[in-house]
């Protein structure tokens, strides 16, 4: 039984390092002569097993190879150490790492005060500003404010917002509709590229 929970756990050790798992190693880990067990389970750099051996034998091969001995699971009996080339794999993880901040992305909501009588000058301002926001994939809150007589006449805010909406349809959707709160009529734009993923999920 113990000799089918060391293979199986073995077996999932490799697969992790032939598909590039070397991101499972552990940040207690230990290279070269910090490791600290006397026998070490070993795999070499082409990821086959070579069995238990000293961590003597483990570190000339390593040093035969030009590579380092790396422990890929240190709280294994005894641990798993992996013959591999540690300054590449750390130069690529950190390469990974700084892609993935890239990609990452704080979306907001940003917000657009517009009037019934928005002269055209003010309109594009404010449409050029919408676009900007799209284009940097956050999400726009419209907002018509009424005051007044203008109540009396919310369509004319409803018109107002669907041309706004119009203007911006080569980068965004209509996310939420626009809506009568209070005095004043909200809608919500979202980039298109962002609304396009998510209906392909």
């Amino acid at each position: 039984m113990l000799c089918f929970f060391v293979c199986t756990a073995f077996f999932i050790f490799k697969k992790r390092i032939q598909h590039g798992g070397v991101s499972a190693i552990s940040t207690k880990s230990f290279i070269n002569d910090e490791i600290k067990a006397s026998e070490v389970r070993l795999i070499d750099a082409e990821g086959n097993q070579i069995g238990i051996v000293t961590i003597a034998q483990a570190r000339r091969l390593a040093e035969e190879s030009g590579l380092d001995l790396v422990e890929i699971a240190p709280d294994a009996k005894p641990p798993v150490c992996k013959v591999m080339d540690f300054g590449k794999y750390r130069f690529e993880k950190e390469k990974r790492e700084k892609e993935m901040k890239k990609k990452q992305q704080t979306v907001e909501l940003k917000e657009l005060q517009l009037r019934c009588r928005i002269d055209t000058h003010d309109f594009n301002t404010k449409l050029n500003k919408a676009l900007e926001f799209l284009n940097k994939g956050n999400r726009v809150k419209v907002l018509v404010k009424f005051f007044g007589r203008e109540m009396a006449h919310t369509e004319n805010g409803l018109t107002l917002l669907q041309k706004f909406a119009d203007a911006c349809e080569e980068v965004g959707v209509v996310e939420k509709p626009a809506k009568l709160d209070g005095r004043n009529m909200i809608m919500i734009l979202a980039p298109k590229r962002q609304a396009n993923q998510s209906k392909g999920r």
